[in-house]
Parts: structure tokens; C-alpha cells; sequence
């Protein structure tokens, strides 16, 4: 039985699939198998699935006669695969050198049900974003293993699936799945952290984003972010269903949750301009919906307290004009600086018919992607 399987899900990605594979292959590990998943793309990744299956047996590729979309694929890479873990790639990202031998090697010292990784967003001009896990606790070691009640701070950290390494034997017995829907990776890693009882960390960048211009859903106008809502729904009826587990940090994935929704709707190129106000009304609804009994203290401070409180009033108006002269204060006195470095050249696109990324099941920026 092979330690590790990644599954990769394929939809038009022939200009990245080459790349990613090949980052793979190059790390040389006899204990690490792939399952790439053809999601009935119809340009030239087959081709490139085909060929390098036929020179790498330790790939397999499971091919679907119809666009199931990326959770649907992920999950069926999941069913055909035999490692003791699962580790979803996207077929647009890569990983970096030396990555594989630093997570099984983990893996191996600690025996975790989830292990979380550092990972960085790289940019098509060459800008690196670091998203290290000691964001999880700055300032402090984490032990070697911990739950999610113990480290809510994991909620501070993008819940992308990509950097989460999981037992599959685990995964299996939870019974979660990716569910239909763009922001799948929200209603999929927040039960998972939940439901397992050994989360560790790696403190080492393990996984490239290749970030898209053009193409991702975090430049899409589109009603289709109302998708959150129904993610969200589904954490929540998790939570409802879990309530020994989920008791500790409701409170704190409820405020996430509302920090999240306003989030998407704070993005310029996502909600309508003609449905922001259905958008808002809708966080209101899952504000009071899902609010905590007794006290609950509104997270943060500042601008982010404002917003949750104009939230429960329903105070579409305020809520605008507050975000209007936040945008002119940022454009006179600049916003906050991120952590952004040079990095090396990202792995060249294989040079074949290239299509604009379309991706069935891109979530974006994970939830945020």
C-alpha cells in the first residue's frame, strides 16, 4: 500500500498539467502514488494523461464520461485511491521541490488523522505570498498533535483543501465529502477538523497556488457566490449533528462564517452590483439563523465589529456607505502590506493548445481562493 495518494483532478489544464506532474515525478518517491481524475475535459489534457500514464505506472487515471465538477472528481480520486493518505492537488498548482519527502516524513513521525502545510500563492508576475501555518499560532510552538478545540486559530487560516494531507482510513469512517458548489473546500476542511482527533503541522511550504487573472471565480461577476450560503448551511448542519464536538468553537465558526460572507460581498469583481443588497439581507438570515445563544462576544475590533453589528440590523445602507469611505481611505493612505517575496520561475506551461482556465469546480480563493 503506497503512504501517499495524490489526487488530481483534470478539467482544461492542458497549458499547467504537464507542470504539475512533472513536479511531482521529479521528487522520485516509490511510496507516493497519483490519481488523476479526467473530468471530461474536452481540450488537450486526455492526451497528456494518456502519455504520461503510459510512462509512469504509478499513475492511474479514472476518466468520467460527463463534467462532474471538481468536488464531484476529487471524490471519485478518493474512491480509487490505496494510500494510507489522500492529498488533493489541483492540476493548474505544483509542488515544490523536496515537498513530498517533508510530508511523509512527518506523516511518519507523528501519525496524525490531518496534517496542514505552509503553502504560497504565486502570482504570473513572479510575487510570492507566503501563508505560513505559525500563523496559526504566532509567537508559540505547537504540540506535536492537537484537536481543533484546542487551536481555533486554525480558523484563521485560509481552509483551502490543497494544504491538508488527511487519512484516508479517516476520511472514509467521517463519511464527509466534497459537496457541489463553488466554496466546496468550506463545508469539506471545516467538519474534517473537526471530526479528527490528531491534527499536526508542517512548518514548510509544501504547495504552490498558481494564482489566475483570468478564468478563477474570484474575478467572476456572478450570482453563483450565493454558493457560500449553502456552503456555509452545510458546516453548520455538521455542527448541529456533532454537537459534543463542535460545542467549544461554535461560536468561532460562526464568526468566521459571517467574516467570510462579507468577504465575498467586500470583493469588487464577485457579487452583482444589482443583487448586493439580496447578498446582504441573505447574511442577515444566516447571521440570526445560526447565532449562538446566550452572549456572544462579535470577534475583533474596529471595522470588523462595525460590519457584524450592521449585519444583524439588516443595515444594507450603512453597511455600504461605510465600506465606501473605507475604499477612500485606502486609496489616499494605501491598504496593508503582505508578506510578498520573489520567487523562482514557476514551472513553464506545457506548450500545447492552451483554452482559458475554466475550471467546473475552482472555488477560488478556497473559499476565499
Amino acid at each position: 500500500m503506497a503512504m501517499l495518494s495524490l489526487i488530481i483532478p483534470v478539467f482544461r489544464v492542458e497549458k499547467y498539467l504537464a507542470a504539475c506532474l512533472d513536479s511531482i515525478l521529479a521528487q522520485h518517491r516509490d511510496d507516493v502514488e497519483i490519481v488523476a481524475v479526467d473530468d471530461a475535459s474536452d481540450d488537450g489534457s486526455s492526451a497528456i494523461l494518456a502519455e504520461y500514464a503510459q510512462r509512469n505506472p504509478q499513475i492511474t487515471v479514472v476518466t468520467l464520461e460527463r463534467n462532474a465538477g471538481l468536488g464531484a472528481a476529487r471524490d471519485t480520486g478518493i474512491a480509487h485511491a490505496s494510500g494510507r493518505y489522500v492529498w488533493c492537488v489541483d492540476s493548474d498548482d505544483w509542488l515544490p521541490d523536496g515537498a513530498l519527502a517533508a510530508v511523509t516524513d512527518r506523516l511518519c513521525q507523528v501519525d496524525p488523522d490531518l496534517l496542514i502545510t505552509g503553502y504560497s500563492r504565486v502570482y504570473q508576475d513572479g510575487r510570492i505570498e507566503h501563508h505560513p501555518v505559525t500563523d496559526i499560532a504566532p509567537g508559540r510552538q505547537l504540540p506535536d498533535v492537537f484537536a481543533f478545540a484546542d487551536e481555533p486559530g486554525l480558523l484563521d487560516v485560509l481552509w483551502i483543501a490543497c494544504n491538508k494531507i488527511i487519512k484516508r482510513d479517516r476520511l472514509i469512517e467521517s463519511g464527509i465529502t466534497f459537496q457541489p458548489g463553488w466554496y466546496e473546500d468550506v463545508s469539506f476542511v471545516i467538519p474534517l477538523m473537526i471530526a479528527v482527533d490528531r491534527i499536526a503541522v508542517l512548518d514548510r511550504d509544501c504547495y504552490a497556488y498558481r494564482q489566475h487573472y483570468d478564468g478563477a471565480i474570484t474575478r467572476t461577476v456572478s450570482d453563483r457566490h450565493f454558493d457560500v450560503f449553502d456552503q456555509w448551511q452545510r458546516v453548520f448542519a455538521y455542527l448541529d449533528t456533532h454537537p459534543g464536538r463542535a460545542a467549544p468553537i461554535r461560536a468561532t465558526i460562526f464568526g468566521r462564517m459571517i467574516w467570510h460572507c462579507l468577504q465575498v460581498l467586500g470583493h469588487p469583481h464577485r457579487v452583482p452590483r444589482s443583487s448586493r443588497r439580496r447578498y446582504f439581507r441573505s447574511t442577515s438570515e444566516l447571521y440570526h439563523r445560526h447565532l449562538p445563544s446566550g452572549d456572544y462576544p462579535i470577534p475583533g475590533g474596529g471595522n470588523e465589529a462595525v460590519k457584524q453589528r450592521l449585519v444583524a440590523a439588516n443595515a444594507y445602507s450603512l453597511f455600504e456607505l461605510m465600506m465606501a469611505g473605507w475604499l477612500v481611505r485606502k486609496r489616499l493612505f494605501g491598504g496593508p502590506t503582505r508578506r510578498m517575496g520573489v520567487v523562482a520561475k514557476p514551472p513553464a506551461p506545457a506548450m500545447t493548445r492552451a483554452g482559458p482556465r475554466v475550471s467546473s469546480g475552482d472555488t477560488g480563493e478556497g473559499t476565499i481562493r
